[in-house]
């Protein structure tokens, strides 16, 4: 380790993108890690850094390097929802390389609504049925995690059409479809059990706007889901309009469009959730944090929104916060072991590694 090398990792994190070019240039560890086992890549992914992943991408940065937390910055792209750097790493990524919690990177952007980076890891080649420590694949976590709204049901139609099957048994020997029936989500068993028409008007709409999404023609894919709300009026129309305008970076268009939704008498809280993952995006943490609370306040599924509070709480390294989150959870469901690993995860990074390992071991 030289100076520069460690000056590669401050300039990364500060953004310099013409101090880290010239740093490169002149010979610095592009692979270089800090104390936390973090790489330059990793600091620039972890901010969304798209220009400066892309130069130190280039520069042959390794998209596989696990830092001390297990997490390789192809997967830390793929658990924030940043497509774009998930896309940048994937000729370079080993598919079949898992996190700390033996999740690939199709994994935690199912889990968490990240319908592009799904998308991008299908076409990457990551293992549609890989089966985690949780004994989850990224079907059973889109359900067991989700909330069966228009966001996880596209997420399954992709999963499906990507060969995954629904079938799989995990450690409690049940499958995403008893795990759909159990929380009572029938579109969402309707496309596991494939009983719903593929060919219904409507349904070929939504599959006209997603090949647009894949192929990144968002203003053509918005078009036309304009088109398509006003012709079906449906909620999954008013999710495509929002989501496409905040994947062009419209964050204030695309939340009016999700409060829009939420007016109406069809109306579901599940809005909330999309107009939380826009305000993360712009950094807007108090703003997401109380989005998430006055979901958690008027949804009678308030653990789907105290989960996902928790998951941003660690994202944002807020763990202690997180573990209170956690301990909601436990308390109306303590066998549930997913919120035991969190937890646990949470321990150990606050060093209570006794705690932490006891929790696993109730998990296990």
């Amino acid at each position: 380790m030289n100076q520069s090398d460690e000056l590669l990792m401050i300039e990364t994190e500060k953004g310099n993108l013409e101090v880290v070019k010239k740093l490169l240039d002149e010979g610095a560890n592009v692979d270089h890690q800090d104390n936390r086992g973090r790489t330059p890549l990793m600091a620039a992914t972890q901010q969304n850094n798209i220009p400066l992943a892309k130069m130190l991408i280039d520069a042959g940065a390794d998209v596989n390097k696990r830092d001390n937390m297990i997490l390789t910055p192809y997967i830390c792209a793929a658990a924030n929802g940043f497509y774009e750097i998930l896309e940048m790493g994937s000729p370079h990524a080993d598919v079949a390389l898992a996190n700390c919690f033996g999740g690939t990177a199709l994994l935690p952007s199912s889990e968490k609504g990240f319908l592009k980076a799904v998308d991008v890891a299908i076409k990457a080649g990551v293992p549609v049925n890989h089966i985690n420590d949780l004994g989850w694949t990224a079907l059973q976590e889109a359900v067991i995690l989700g909330d069966g709204g228009s966001l996880y049901r596209l997420i399954l139609r992709k999963l499906m059409n990507a060969g995954a099957d629904p079938t799989t048994l995990d450690h409690d020997g049940k499958t995403a479809i008893d795990w759909a029936r159990e929380y009572k989500q029938d579109d969402v068993l309707a496309i596991l059990e494939g009983t719903y028409d593929a060919n219904e008007p409507e349904e070929k709409a939504i599959d006209d706007v997603l090949m647009l999404m894949s192929k990144d023609a968002f203003n053509k894919a918005y078009d036309k889901a304009q088109v398509y709300l006003e012709e079906f009026g449906s909620l999954t129309f008013y999710f495509l309009k929002g989501y496409l305008l905040t994947l062009q970076g419209k964050y204030d268009e695309g939340t009016a469009v999700y409060e829009e939704a939420l007016k109406i008498e069809s109306g579901d809280p599940e809005f909330y959730f999309y107009i939380a993952n826009a305000l993360r995006e712009q950094k807007k943490v108090d703003e997401a944090l109380a989005t998430y609370e006055k979901a958690i306040k008027e949804d009678q599924y308030y653990f789907f929104f105290r989960y996902h509070m928790s998951n941003y709480l660690r994202e944002l390294g807020y763990h202690k916060e997180a573990i209170k989150q956690m301990n909601r959870l436990l308390s109306n469901d303590p066998g549930r072991f997913d919120y035991l690993f969190h937890k646990a995860n949470s321990l150990k990074v606050l060093g209570k590694e006794e705690e932490a390992e006891k929790l696993l071991k109730e998990a296990k």
